[in-house]
């Protein structure tokens, strides 16, 4: 089989194509054929081997040379102690633990894959795991009104073009923040209001919110609180390992003194919430904001778009 590896950590420039042998699933895998996989915040940090955490397992060198954890594709093989799916099933999920969707064929673990609802394709499935997730966990606990303000930082990547609808759906006042280039973008999803992070900081803009959705955090945890209602909440996503512990630090202090409350978003991947961000997409409730979908010879031409912030919501890889 085809696939993209890496070897060393780097940029876009680090992947090759090999041709590999087709692997094997183990007793509670399937193989599934890829037909689609979409890029997340996952795959650049294991790019790039930054934050440290991404080289857990592989300090020097990557544990795992297949890049790739959302697929969509077709069950080819199961485990002998597969039970849930057979041969032909059209599947989907967060390949996470295993990765490999960059590649005509990757070992997936039974629990991970959930099936593909009627009416839904591979490249819309393959969009939804990770970002849908997160945005649907962090909305939830949000516990968002009609009325609610929420500010989305990082609006127009991954997560937070999810997060957005969902906000909206909650009748929440959006502000997004991104590059000004997504501005139109952030806008279709449903943000009343946008920040071009390269001229104004939110946090100094003088405006306070009940609820602020950081993909990026990259402020000390008086920047938040500055910006955040009394009562409101602060959820971060992603960002430095630095960072998240200084916040975390900063947490039970903020709280007792402000009112305002800094959590670290939790994600705990599951087949309910899966199915349900896809029955979503099938009512036409929210959809998945593909930005890019390239054919399979370009996979480090996607993982370009990636890492330098230019790729509106998700991007997808066609594989087959």
């Amino acid at each position: 089989m085809r696939a993209w590896i890496y070897e060393a950590y780097g940029g876009p420039e680090q992947l090759r194509l090999a041709e590999l042998p087709v692997p094997e699933p183990r007793e509670n895998e399937l193989l599934v054929q890829v037909h689609a996989v979409s890029l997340n915040g996952s795959d650049k940090e294991g790019l790039t081997g930054f934050p440290a955490y991404a080289r857990i397992g592989g300090f020097r060198r990557p544990r795992r040379q297949i890049l790739g954890s959302d697929i969509a594709g077709v069950v080819e093989a199961v485990g002998a102690k597969v039970t849930r799916f057979k041969l032909g099933d059209r599947v989907f999920g967060d390949n996470l633990d295993r990765m490999g969707g960059f590649a005509e064929f990757a070992r997936a673990g039974e629990r991970a894959m959930a099936p593909i609802p009627d009416g839904l394709g591979f490249e819309d499935a393959a969009a939804l795991p990770q970002g849908a997730m997160i945005a649907l966990q962090g909305m939830r606990k949000a516990r968002l009104r009609p009325g609610s303000t929420v500010l989305v930082n990082g609006a127009g990547g991954s997560a937070g073009s999810f997060a957005v609808q969902l906000a909206r759906l909650g009748g929440a006042e959006i502000t997004g923040v991104d590059n000004a280039g997504k501005a139109d973008f952030v806008r279709s999803l449903g943000a009343d209001h946008f920040i071009d992070y390269a001229r104004e900081d939110f946090w100094r803009a003088g405006k306070q919110y009940d609820v602020i959705f950081d993909v990026f955090a990259r402020q000390k945890a008086s920047d938040y609180v500055r910006a955040l209602k009394r009562g409101g909440s602060y959820f971060y996503v992603g960002g430095p390992v630095r960072r998240m512990l200084a916040l975390l630090a900063a947490s039970p202090l903020t709280r007792l003194t402000t009112g305002r409350r800094i959590r670290l978003l939790m994600v705990r991947p599951n087949i309910r919430d899966l199915l349900e961000v896809a029955d979503m997409v099938r009512a036409g409730v929210i959809r998945p904001a593909i930005g890019a979908v390239f054919p399979f010879d370009r996979v480090p031409d996607a993982m370009r778009a990636l890492v330098e912030g230019t790729a509106l919501g998700k991007v997808v890889v066609r594989v087959v």
